[in-house]
């Protein structure tokens, strides 16, 4: 089960990172050209937060239940904290990725408040950066960019 759950989280990555980058470039070429916001606009978002949340629930998923690296750091926190790839995965990935899921729904829901339109595609536009940004950072590239399922 871990196998398969960890190989639709690495394939999922796909998801976030296209809806990502069409909700970031929709919200800032309405910014620059002074668009109107358009339900297009909120779909991409909407994309974007989605594959967010999806990630997150297989990562939790991983992370307390089926991940044999982080029951063993969760049993030997002080011994995990001297490896950096162990740590990378049990400290810093889910760090940066609880980080880039908030500042998901945080510019989706600011976006969506926002007076006018230019500050909707603005707001969208630095909060998505910032999470996508996140994401990126915390991807683990060393791990196989279209892994087999079974």
């Amino acid at each position: 089960m871990y196998a398969t759950v960890l190989a639709f989280h690495n394939i999922f990555r796909w998801v976030v990172l296209i809806g990502g980058l069409l909700a970031i470039g929709s919200a800032l070429l309405g910014w620059r050209r002074k668009k109107g916001w358009t339900a297009v606009d909120d779909q991409f978002g909407l994309v974007f937060t989605i594959g967010m949340d999806v990630q997150l629930l297989l990562g939790l998923l991983l992370y307390f239940v089926l991940s044999p690296i982080t029951q063993h750091a969760l049993n030997n926190f002080s011994e995990i904290m001297r490896n950096a790839e162990d740590r990378f995965f049990a400290v810093e990935h889910i760090f940066l990725m609880v980080i880039a899921v908030v500042l998901a729904h945080v510019g989706r829901a600011r976006s969506k408040k926002a007076t006018t339109d230019v500050g909707k595609h603005k707001t969208a536009a630095i909060f998505f950066i910032l999470a996508i940004l996140a994401v990126l950072a915390g991807i683990p590239w060393q791990r196989p960019l279209f892994p087999t399922i079974f």
